[in-house]
């Protein structure tokens, strides 16, 4: 997953149960990869400086969205399937 003009790309994505997925931010601003308040999900990080990363493994199958808490347009979407 890339973080680049403002924005989690690609907006959704679907993995497996046990994928670990990685987020690397490429802009020049702070960003971080949260969970939206209120969906019980695990995603929490600090926020990226350019060029920072952040892994997370999804191991139970659900939709998992997220946001970035510095700038709350910004939000994207995990599915994981079995």
């Amino acid at each position: 997953m890339t973080i680049r003009n403002f924005a989690f790309s690609p907006a959704a994505l679907t993995v497996k149960a046990g994928t670990t997925v990685t987020w690397t931010n490429t802009d020049p601003d702070a960003h971080t990869v949260t969970s939206k308040q209120g969906s019980g999900g695990p995603l929490n990080s600090a926020p990226l400086t350019t060029g920072a990363t952040y892994s997370y493994t999804f191991t139970a199958p659900g939709t998992y969205p997220y946001f970035c808490t510095i700038h709350p347009f910004m939000v994207a979407t995990v599915e994981v399937t079995p």
